[in-house]
């Protein structure tokens, strides 16, 4: 459940804002997720399998989730500081703040 506090524009998306809001929000620089994703670059590179794949929103990278052995988005997230993940997941719409530990939905 995400309480709504406010709407705001951001280019063409909308965000929800719940009552604990994430600070780092406006850093995001990606909404959309390629047409195609071959799976984790990091363990198509290394040979591994992934359960779950992320986007990164500041630079697009795609990582495996923390169920994955890699846990590469995660890492991604302690390399880069990059804070904002999403899923690319079909049918999922969730992002993800590091930072503030709180997940929220961006919408058209």
């Amino acid at each position: 459940m995400w309480p709504l506090d406010r709407s705001r524009e951001t280019n063409r998306w909308r965000y929800r804002e719940s009552i604990a809001s994430c600070s780092h929000i406006r850093t995001i620089e990606i909404f959309d997720p390629p047409a195609e994703i071959a799976g984790c670059e990091e363990c198509l590179a290394l040979g591994m399998q992934w359960v779950h794949l992320r986007m990164c929103q500041s630079c697009g990278h795609i990582g495996c989730c923390d169920n994955s052995e890699g846990k590469h988005a995660t890492a991604h997230n302690a390399e880069t500081g990059h804070p904002i993940i999403r899923s690319v997941e079909p049918g999922e719409d969730w992002s993800w703040c590091y930072e503030d530990e709180l997940m929220f939905r961006l919408t058209r």
